[in-house]
C-alpha cells in the first residue's frame, strides 16, 4: 500500500510539473512561459480608481520577496488616504488649477512610503462604508466638490477649518490611519514598520521614453494624474526595452503604467496592438476599393481569436501618440515575466489588479509591441536597469 501511494505521489508530482511547463490557452492564444519572477497574489481595486497604488505596493511586495522576505500584504488605503489629503492641499494652493481627480503615480506610493510609512492591510482595509469591494464614486464626489468650494472662497478668504474637514471624510470612508499597531507581538508606528522591510527607497527609478525632452535627462511627464510633478528619466526607446528584458531575467518586477483605453487591451486577460491598415487586413483586396467602415475594420481586427500581425513601433509613432492624446495614462500594473504565444511572439505577463474573475485569474499577457507602444513611464531598482544605460544617467 505505502509504495502505491508513492508511485500515485510522484505521477501526480509529475503530471503538475509537466502541466505547468506546459501551453495554457484562452481562444487561440497559446502562451509558454519563458521566466516568471515571484508575485503577491492578485488583489481588487474594484470600483476605484487607484491602481497606481495597487500596482506599486504590489511591486514593492515583490521587491521583498526578491530579496528573500517574507511575504507581505500591504494597505493600498493608507496611502490613497495620504496621498488624497496631499493632493487636496496642493489642489488649493493652486486655486484649483491642477487635476484632482482618483488617479495617481508610481511617487505617489514612493512619497507616501518615505514619509508617512505604511501599514499591513488587515490595519487598514478602507472599506468603512458598508461595503465589501472598494467603490469610490461618492466618496470622490464629495472630495472633489468639497476643494472646489474652499478654492471658490466663499467667505472671501479660507477657513482654518477646511483641512480638518476634508480629513474627516477621508476618515468616514477609509478610516483613519492607525498610528500604533502590534505585527508578530510586536508595536510599530507606519514609519518604523516601514523601515523594518529593508526597502531602500532611493534605489527606485523611473524611466520613460519621449523625443519631446532630450534624453539622459529627467522631466515630469505631462499627464494629469502626475499632480506631484515627479520626474522620470528620458531614455531611448530600444533602450527602455531593454530594460524590462534586464529586469526580468535578473529577477526583477516592473511597476509599469500604461494605456488600456485601446481595444487591443481586452477583459479577456491579452494585450494586443494589432495592425488595422486595411490593405494588411485578411480577404480585403477589394474592400479596400469599397466604402469599408472603421467599424467593419475594427470587426475583422478586434474579434479574431488568432494571433494578428502588429503594428511597427517606433518612437515617432508613440510621439504622435502621445501628442493627440491617442496614448493616455490609464492604469498602472506590474509586469513579472515573459511568455511566448504559438507563433513565438514575445509577450510581457502582467499582474494586474482587476481580481482573478478573468481568463487568467488576474494576469494579462501583453505583447511586446503593445508594451513598446504604451507605456508611459516604469518604476524599477536601479541594480535592474543595465549597466551601460545607468553609467549614461549618471546613477551609480
Amino acid at each position: 500500500m505505502k509504495k502505491t501511494f508513492l508511485l500515485v505521489g510522484f505521477l501526480l508530482f509529475t503530471a503538475l510539473t509537466f502541466a505547468q511547463k506546459d501551453t495554457t490557452s484562452v481562444d487561440s492564444f497559446k502562451f509558454t512561459i519563458v521566466k516568471q519572477n515571484k508575485i503577491t497574489p492578485v488583489k481588487n481595486q474594484a470600483s476605484s480608481g487607484t491602481c497606481w497604488s495597487f500596482s506599486a505596493l504590489g511591486f514593492f511586495e515583490s521587491e521583498l520577496l526578491r530579496m528573500g522576505k517574507p511575504e507581505v500584504d500591504l494597505s493600498e488605503m493608507f496611502v490613497v488616504h495620504h496621498s488624497y489629503s496631499d493632493k487636496a492641499d496642493k489642489y488649493v494652493r493652486m486655486n484649483g488649477t491642477i487635476n484632482f481627480a482618483e488617479g495617481g503615480s508610481f511617487y505617489d506610493v514612493v512619497y507616501a512610503l518615505k514619509n508617512y510609512g505604511i501599514v499591513p492591510e488587515s490595519e487598514m482595509r478602507g472599506l468603512n462604508y458598508g461595503e465589501e469591494k472598494h467603490k469610490h464614486a461618492e466618496m470622490d464626489a464629495l472630495t472633489s466638490a468639497y476643494v472646489k468650494v474652499i478654492v471658490s472662497n466663499p467667505n472671501k478668504s479660507i477657513s482654518t477649518a477646511w483641512k480638518t474637514g476634508f480629513d474627516g471624510i477621508l476618515d468616514a470612508y477609509l478610516g483613519q490611519c492607525p498610528k500604533e499597531f502590534m505585527v508578530n507581538d510586536k508595536k510599530y508606528t507606519p514609519l518604523t514598520y516601514e523601515q523594518s522591510l529593508g526597502l531602500n527607497l532611493d534605489d527606485y527609478i523611473s524611466l520613460t521614453s519621449f523625443t519631446h525632452h532630450p534624453f539622459y535627462t529627467k522631466f515630469a511627464v505631462e499627464i494629469p494624474d502626475n499632480w506631484r510633478w515627479s520626474e522620470s528619466y528620458n531614455i531611448p526607446l530600444d533602450e527602455l526595452m531593454s530594460v524590462f528584458d534586464n529586469a526580468v531575467n535578473k529577477g526583477y518586477c516592473v511597476a509599469w503604467a500604461s494605456d488600456v483605453s485601446e481595444k487591443g487591451f481586452t477583459r479577456k486577460g491579452i494585450a494586443v496592438d494589432p495592425e488595422t491598415k486595411v490593405a494588411n487586413l485578411p480577404g480585403t483586396d477589394q474592400a479596400k476599393w469599397l466604402n469599408i467602415t472603421q467599424k467593419d475594420i475594427d470587426e475583422k481586427v478586434y474579434k479574431a481569436t488568432y494571433p494578428q500581425p502588429e503594428v511597427k513601433v517606433t518612437p515617432e509613432l508613440r510621439q504622435a501618440g502621445f501628442d493627440n492624446y491617442q496614448t493616455t495614462d490609464d492604469h498602472g500594473m506590474v509586469i513579472f515575466g515573459t511568455a511566448t504565444d504559438q507563433n513565438g511572439t514575445k509577450y510581457y505577463m502582467v499582474k494586474n489588479s482587476w481580481g482573478t474573475e478573468s481568463k487568467y485569474k488576474g494576469i494579462w499577457y501583453a505583447s511586446e509591441t503593445f508594451v513598446k507602444h504604451k507605456t508611459i513611464d516604469i518604476l524599477v531598482h536601479k541594480d535592474a536597469i543595465p549597466k551601460e544605460i545607468l553609467k549614461k544617467l549618471g546613477i551609480k
